[in-house]
C-alpha cells in the first residue's frame, strides 16, 4: 500500500501519515484558515490531494472491513453523545457547535436521534447556572 500510494503521488502518502493539510494564512505571526475565496491554485491542489487520498483509502476497503469501520465510528459517537457535557467558560454557540457535529455525523453513519431527545439532552447537559433559565 506504501508504495502504490508513494507511486501515486509521494505527497498522498504524506498526507495518510501525517493527515489533512488545509490552506492556512499568516497574518501577524498568527495562523488561521485560508477564507475559500483567498485561495490559489497551490491551496486547490493541496485539497485535490485530500480527497484523491480518501478515495483511495476507501477503494482500498473491503464491505466487510467498511462496515466494521462505521459501526466502530458509531460506537465512538453514541459514547460521545452519551456523555455530553457543556465545558466550564463554553459559550452555549460553541457548546451547540460540537453537539451538532456529533448528531451530523451519526446521521451520516444511519444512526439518528428525535428532535424530542436531543432538545432533553441539550437541557440536561447544562450546569447548575442555566438552571433558572
Amino acid at each position: 500500500m506504501t508504495i502504490f500510494l508513494q507511486s501515486l503521488d509521494y505527497q498522498l502518502w504524506h498526507i495518510i501519515v501525517n493527515g489533512p493539510r488545509m490552506p492556512t494564512r499568516t497574518i501577524e505571526g498568527v495562523v488561521s484558515p485560508k477564507p475559500e475565496n483567498e485561495y490559489n491554485d497551490n491551496d486547490f491542489r493541496i485539497l485535490q490531494l485530500n480527497s484523491k487520498a480518501k478515495h483511495v483509502l476507501f477503494c482500498a476497503v473491503g464491505p466487510n472491513e467498511f462496515n466494521r469501520i462505521s459501526s466502530s465510528k458509531i460506537s465512538m459517537l453514541v459514547h460521545e453523545y452519551e456523555l455530553f457535557m457543556m465545558h466550564d467558560h463554553e459559550s452555549i454557540s460553541d457548546m451547540f457547535t460540537r453537539f451538532t457535529t456529533i448528531i451530523n455525523s451519526l446521521k451520516n453513519l444511519g444512526k439518528s436521534y428525535p428532535n424530542q431527545e436531543l432538545v432533553r439532552k441539550i437541557l440536561r447537559c447544562l450546569p447548575k447556572s442555566w438552571t433558572a433559565k
